[in-house]
């Protein structure tokens, strides 16, 4: 999977405002729908947020990783946010996160879905990716980190 077919400047957002859980997966699935990525938003946060029911996607390091299978969207879709401030989100290491990124793949697809949590949760092994992302000033470079 190349990562650069799925994130562009409009899925990228580097001053996330939420200051929980809830209001990042909504600022997130925001960005998807006003990129034209999703097509029913309630439909798409009740899938997010139904998967956070049964564990937190807030991984190690900072990082949480929201996501869905939904009839919302027609292929797999990404966006990635960077919060100013850290950000409780239950995560396995119980450290609050500042990066974030949501992904929502078409229900009858499990590829593509699997293949993109894989790729990203080994860029992030990284601390110096991890904080170039966090020092980035804008949207571009952020996708030619996590591209390159």
């Amino acid at each position: 999977m190349d990562l650069r077919d799925v994130l562009t400047a409009n899925t990228v957002s580097l001053h996330l405002k939420g200051t929980t859980k809830d209001e990042i997966i909504d600022e997130m699935l925001e960005i998807l729908v006003s990129a034209g990525k999703v097509s029913n938003k309630t439909a798409a946060l009740e899938c997010v947020l139904d998967r956070e029911k049964k564990m937190s996607t807030g991984m190690k390091h900072g990082i949480a990783i929201p996501h869905g299978k939904t009839n919302t969207v027609s292929d797999l879709v990404a966006c990635i946010g960077v919060s100013d401030k850290p950000v409780d989100f239950d995560s396995l290491d119980q450290e609050p996160c500042r990066i974030f990124i949501m992904t929502l793949s078409p229900v009858n697809k499990t590829g593509p879905h699997l293949q993109f949590l894989a790729e990203v949760s080994l860029l992030f092994k990284s601390a110096e990716k991890r904080q170039e992302i966090l020092k980035a000033s804008d949207k571009e470079r952020i996708i030619k980190i996590l591209t390159e």
